[in-house]
């Protein structure tokens, strides 16, 4: 215990939590390590999985007229993929992210990867004709370009979007009906959902022999091959499907019409207020604008067509978010694999915490056991139990203070058994005397005269005496010996307790006088503080020898007054003056001996002195006299 207690825990505490920080750290190391390997890996198919996520979450914000529920999608994808997804507002609001636990996610990065805005994607929302533009003008509001179909692929197409789930319902019965009239006459067909919307496709074989599928849209003509080989150039019997397909299975939603016209109706009112030329086309019940000049088509053509689309479409679709990509977190603690390396982990640093902290717990417990099996020593009456102390730390000073505690308790308990020893002493003695006296007058041997009785009655008074000081005694020990203040002039209060005690001084042989100021008003009890004057005085009589002299004097210090009884007896040895105002001391030329023999009065003026905030000292020299210093302060 050569160190603070309160040092040794902290660098316990500083001792676990670097091994937990290290222990971190190593899993962290480990984890990373191991997600850049498997990022390397990846890297290659990262860029499809990338424009996977951007089309799934175009998508999303193409049929949804918020980002309320993104949330999930997000999480699937980004569990689906391996990939850190992100959505943002343009403010930098965090809309979604998949990293997010329990409301904190870590730093995005500092550049989005895309911005998704379904407002202005490429024009491709609402096609009024799918069609292949090889040369020519290029319809523009409300019409898309090939070219634009295969640069926004991710987007549904116009027969799709929109659709009610009555409005599916009705087009998968048109499907099932043009697929069984296709197979009457001998066309193989089936019927297809994709993003909701029923499609028919037809099968025919290509010139290498190879199957191929042909999604048939009737007012285009327009086939998406699919299969090994696939190759434009496979026929599947136009006409025929033309005969069994209904137009109404490729129809707009009333939706996708609603906006359609919207559309239309602001790109011409812009193309009329900027005198651009423009013509309107139809097409599958969608109509498109188009420049009449087809060989020059101004800017504000565009500008008006885009800001058309944009407004159109603006309150069925998601507003504008950013999207943000990165890596998955590299260590999940909730994943399975995360779970048992994080319990290895705790666990270890457990058991070194604990071997840590038994090791070092055994030399800061065994101080704590001596001090716990000391004390129950003393509760088992053992006062001289002691605990062997070393070093300067907390509990070296707390077992210095229990040494000191049982110390003070030895010392109480030897005390109060001296005290028992010597109140019956000093009882037996006035008892001893009256029932001998009385005895004796019973027995006739002595006569009971005046005498007699007198003699009795000073016996009596010696053990009203020495209880009335035990009283006081207990008073004070217990703190409740009363005071009563008063100002009061301590030259008066000194001559009125030498003129009480001149008679016992002149019996004694001995001269008794007084030595005070005019004046010196103080507050105190006048009749306590008479009594402790008058113990000094009492004792200074009994051992100041015939033709003595004591004086009584009053003198003013800085500080307060100081009440001095000054004789010029035979003196008390200089060992005996610490323990003078002990109670029942006794010591072979001592003053403990007060008036009426109790050994209590010194004892009593001790307190009562202490009792009015003073002290008394005394000093004393063997064949010269002593002299008893009470001090009191001015404002007692």
């Amino acid at each position: 215990m050569r160190r603070s207690l309160l040092f040794r825990f902290l660098g316990l505490s500083l001792a676990v939590a670097l091994g937990a920080v290290v222990a971190t750290a190593v899993i962290a190391s480990y984890s990373t390590t191991e997600q850049l390997q498997g990022e390397l890996q990846e890297n290659a198919g990262q860029l499809e999985v990338d424009g996977r996520i951007y089309g799934e979450l175009s998508t999303y914000a193409l049929n949804h007229a918020g980002w309320a529920g993104v949330d999930k999608e997000v999480r699937r994808l980004a569990d689906d993929l391996g990939r850190r997804i992100a959505l943002t507002k343009p403010d930098g609001t965090v809309i979604a992210d998949s990293a997010r636990v329990l409301g904190a996610a870590p730093e995005l990065p500092s550049v989005p990867a895309a911005t998704i805005d379904a407002r202005n994607e490429g024009g491709l929302a609402f096609t009024g004709a799918i069609r292949s533009y090889s040369s020519g003008p290029m319809p523009v509001a409300g019409t898309a370009m090939q070219t634009t179909l295969a640069r926004t692929a991710t987007f549904p197409l116009t027969y799709s979007w929109g659709l009610t789930a009555v409005e599916q319902e009705q087009r998968k019965v048109l499907a099932e009906q043009a697929s069984r009239c296709l197979a009457a006459q001998g066309i193989k067909s089936d019927v297809s959902v994709t993003d909701g919307a029923p499609m028919v496709a037809l099968e025919a074989e290509n010139i290498d022999g190879v199957t191929v599928r042909q999604v048939w849209r009737p007012s285009a003509n327009l086939a998406t091959f699919e299969g090994a080989g696939a190759a434009a150039g496979g026929e599947a019997s136009p006409n025929a499907a033309d005969r069994c397909v209904p137009k109404g299975l490729y129809a707009p939603s009333a939706k996708a019409k609603l906006v359609n016209d919207d559309e239309v109706r602001r790109a011409s009112a812009c193309l009329t207020a900027a005198n651009i030329p423009f013509t309107t086309l139809t097409s599958d019940g969608l109509r498109a604008v188009t420049p009449k000049d087809q060989n020059t088509v101004p800017a504000e053509f565009f500008e008006c067509s885009t800001q058309a689309r944009s407004q159109a479409i603006a309150p069925y679709v998601a507003p504008a978010a950013k999207l943000y990509l990165g890596s998955k977190s590299t260590f999940n603690v909730f994943s399975g694999e995360g779970m048992l390396r994080t319990a290895a982990t705790a666990l270890g640093v457990m058991l070194i915490a604990a071997l840590v902290m038994l090791l070092t717990g055994r030399r800061l417990v065994r101080p704590i056991v001596a001090l716990t099996g000391a004390a129950q020593r003393m509760r088992n009456g053992d006062h001289a139990a002691r605990v062997p102390v070393t070093g300067k730390d907390e509990v070296a000073r707390l077992g210095h203070a229990f040494n000191a505690m049982a110390e003070s308790i030895q010392r109480s308990d030897f005390q109060r058994k001296a005290m028992v020893s010597d109140v019956a002493h000093e009882l037996r003695t006035p008892l001893a005397n009256i029932k001998g006296y009385l005895v004796a007058s019973e027995d006739g041997v002595v006569p009971l005269d005046g005498e007699l009785v007198t003699s009795l009655l000073e016996e009596t008074g010696l053990l009203e005496h020495l209880v009335a000081d035990l009283q006081d005694l207990a008073l004070a020990d217990a703190g409740m010996l009363r005071l009563h203040p008063a100002p009061r002039d301590l030259s008066e209060l000194a001559q009125q307790v030498v003129l009480a005690h001149r008679p016992a001084a002149e019996t004694a042989g001995v001269t008794l006088t007084a030595n005070v100021p005019a004046e010196a008003v103080v507050s105190i009890d006048s009749a306590r503080m008479r009594q402790a004057l008058g113990n000094l005085v009492s004792n200074a009589i009994r051992y100041t020898p015939t033709g003595g002299t004591i004086v009584v004097g009053v003198r003013r210090v800085d500080d307060g007054y100081n009440l001095t009884v000054t004789d010029n007896g035979a003196g008390i040895a200089e060992e005996h003056l610490p323990h003078l105002f002990d109670r029942f001391y006794r010591a072979e030329q001592s003053r403990s001996r007060s008036t009426g023999g109790s050994g209590l009065g010194l004892a009593i003026t001790k307190h009562l002195a202490e009792a009015h905030h003073g002290r008394i000292t005394v000093t004393s020299k063997l064949g010269e006299g002593s002299v008893f210093t009470l001090w009191l302060p001015l404002g007692t």
